[in-house]
């Protein structure tokens, strides 16, 4: 312990344990008292292997820190680094986060052979016409008819979903999970929703108020897409 700050704290759950690290001293300080602390703790080698989960708070580590971190808690017996947790992140990592989580608007028709795709979530205003596609790593809503290909989620976001005004498609695809007929009936539906069955393992079209229960993470501007 640096002075009479407790800059480490340790709490036992039923994963394994978390550390909370102080984010307002210096790393060598933590560094420190991690050797501290744990000298005398969990150290019996007949003990089960404990997995640990280190909060940094308000700071950010480099790899090199990291290593640091990860090696001094290694070096005591039983003890794994899961994860190291941080509410910061580097600028190139928010410009990601950013652009995967934007609502992509475009106002278009996709005609046969055309291939739409997008990052983050989709917000067609206009038809996707057989033979086209369209796609998403995030959500797709199309304020049209959709009668061709759609596939959200891309890089496998299972949760991902897909409205449609009008939905009569040829193939709704949702990360690597693929619809099949009578999924969707052949005459089409009005304000449709497609998404991932987990317990029937496979696509369904459903009601759109189904997704206040079954996805209620959709965000606000999400959400008065839905409602009107």
């Amino acid at each position: 312990m640096i002075g009479n700050k407790q800059l480490i704290t340790i709490k036992g759950t039923r994963d394994g344990l978390t550390l909370y690290i102080d984010d307002s001293c210096s790393f060598d300080e933590v560094l420190q008292e991690l050797e501290q602390v744990l000298s005398t703790k969990y150290t019996d080698k007949n003990d089960p292997l404990i997995t640990v989960t280190v909060q940094l708070g308000n700071r950010y580590l480099h790899k090199n820190q990291e290593e640091e971190l990860k090696e001094i808690i290694r070096k005591k017996n039983k003890l794994v680094v899961q994860s190291i947790e941080s509410n910061v992140i580097t600028k190139e990592q928010a410009l990601k986060w950013k652009e995967e989580s934007d609502i992509k608007v475009i106002n278009k028709i996709v005609r046969s052979g055309q291939v739409f795709e997008v990052k983050g979530d989709l917000l067609l205003i206009g038809d996707v016409n057989p033979g086209g596609k369209i796609m998403a790593s995030g959500n797709i809503f199309v304020l049209g008819s959709l009668r061709g290909v759609a596939h959200a989620g891309f890089y496998g976001n299972r949760e991902s979903v897909i409205v449609a005004s009008y939905m009569q498609p040829s193939q709704l695809r949702i990360a690597d999970m693929i619809s099949r007929s009578p999924d969707y009936e052949s005459d089409g539906v009005y304000m449709e929703c497609g998404l991932i069955d987990e317990e029937k393992s496979k696509i369904v079209i459903d009601r759109l108020q189904v997704l206040s229960q079954k996805r209620p993470d959709l965000n606000g501007f999400e959400r008065r897409i839905l409602n009107g």
